[in-house]
């Protein structure tokens, strides 16, 4: 890791500015007066919301973005090495650290509430940052997605506290000593860099072993997957232990009630009063992209999701289907990289269950080449056995032709995938 003193920096370019996540990191960085310049691909909500708020922001992605009065570069790990900024940034010697390195220096000096786990990591970091905002604690929060509360996914706070996720991907959150780390739940995922749940449960048990003198760990304790993580541990929580089936939630479904219960947990061990973080949570909003309410077309509901894991499909489906109990669910999915399509192949098929009509569109590259000829044709003639209501539509214009055709007030659509469905979604109901 490049050792960087962020006291003694002023200027920081970031490489992908306009990503989530390093947009809060952007956000941070201008909070606290620094000059900051950053580009991305192409001008999207959040790099004009960036440019609005005191970034400069370069729509091109050059050489000529790097300046020698630059002290600092972040970037997104989605850059290739030989990126032209990155190559630049070397060339003049400018310290360069990616996302969760600048994260780890940003986050780190506060006392630090990690939500790590393959699901919930966002709407549980958001409930939090809701719970200790309501509670007069002033957090600093990132969150992975923009709060609907402000439209923002991050929080300047003045107190001693941080409520951050903490990513796996590429073991990329040992960059970060927590005080309170919480687990959501684990599932093996990130195919492309883990090789099976052993190597996932690893990177979780060495960040669980990072979390600092008198710290906690909070999770579901009964869990089959969590026990290599936390085996020999003294100070965990199990956050079941504030479950309730009943909670009444704006978010439906299970998930939703456990990511409720894990922030219950870690209020309680901050000694936050109860009643009012249980009233905090029931006005909880959600956040951009997890079950988001779009708006109506034809008649139908229509619901935007970050949802791309089979458990995180069917828990949305789960959702859909709590709330909306006599209507038909269509389900559209674009699934996210090749090889988690490939490694979790026969439980994309069995999830279409979940749905009255299902939609398989192809498949979001992000990173990746198809090595492994994985299919989403071949998937979705498999998914026939388990969902007879299953088809493969090949491009954004034939799914909305598609749905102009079949859609009735009977019906309610959600659109599910990491990558640039939520496109599809704005298209539709403005069509």
């Amino acid at each position: 890791m490049t050792q960087v003193e962020l006291s003694g920096i002023s200027r920081i370019h970031f490489i992908g500015i306009g990503g989530i996540g390093m947009s809060a990191l952007v956000r941070f960085f201008l909070h606290e007066k620094k000059q900051v310049s950053g580009s991305d691909r192409a001008p999207s909500a959040i790099t004009e919301a960036l440019a609005a708020e005191g970034a400069r922001v370069f729509t091109e992605q050059s050489a000529a973005n790097i300046s020698k009065d630059i002290q600092m570069v972040v970037y997104t790990e989605a850059m290739s090495p030989d990126h032209e900024e990155m190559v630049a940034a070397r060339a003049l010697g400018v310290p360069m650290v990616n996302y969760f390195e600048a994260l780890g220096m940003v986050a780190n000096p506060y006392y630090l509430i990690a939500v790590a786990g393959t699901h919930g990591k966002t709407t549980t970091t958001a409930m939090l940052t809701d719970i200790f905002e309501a509670a007069e604690k002033d957090p600093t929060t990132i969150v992975g997605s923009l709060r609907s509360k402000t439209k923002s996914n991050f929080r300047a706070g003045k107190s001693k506290y941080a409520i951050v996720e903490a990513c796996e991907y590429k073991r990329d959150f040992l960059h970060l000593k927590p005080d309170v780390l919480v687990i959501t739940n684990v599932e093996y995922e990130h195919a492309d860099y883990y090789k099976d749940l052993a190597d996932v449960q690893d990177a979780f048990r060495t960040l669980a072993l990072q979390v600092n003198d008198g710290g906690v760990i909070v999770c579901n304790t009964k869990d089959p997957a969590l026990l290599p993580i936390i085996e020999g541990l003294t100070n965990v929580i199990d956050y079941m232990e504030f479950f309730d089936v009943k909670l009444p939630l704006k978010q439906p479904g299970i998930h939703n009630r456990m990511n409720a219960a894990a922030a219950r947990a870690v209020a309680r061990h901050e000694k936050l009063d109860a009643e009012g973080v249980v009233e905090t949570l029931k006005e909880f909003a959600g956040t951009w992209r997890r079950f988001e309410y779009k708006g109506e077309w034809q008649g139908a509901p229509v619901y935007d999701d970050y949802a791309h894991h089979p458990t995180e499909l069917k828990a949305t489906l789960g959702g859909l289907r709590e709330l909306y109990p006599d209507k038909n669910i269509v389900a559209i999915s674009e699934l996210h990289t090749y090889s988690r399509t490939a490694s979790l192949f026969d439980d994309f098929a069995k999830i279409t269950s979940a749905a009255d009509q299902f939609y398989f569109l192809p498949i979001y590259a992000a990173r990746e080449e198809n090595t492994s000829g994985v299919s989403v044709k071949e998937l979705a003639v498999k998914s026939l056995v388990y969902n007879p209501n299953t088809s493969y539509v090949p491009t954004y214009e034939a799914m909305i032709d598609t749905l102009k055709q079949t859609v009735t007030d009977k019906d309610v659509i959600v659109f599910l995938g990491a990558g640039n469905i939520t496109k599809l979604a704005a298209e539709l109901i403005s069509s």
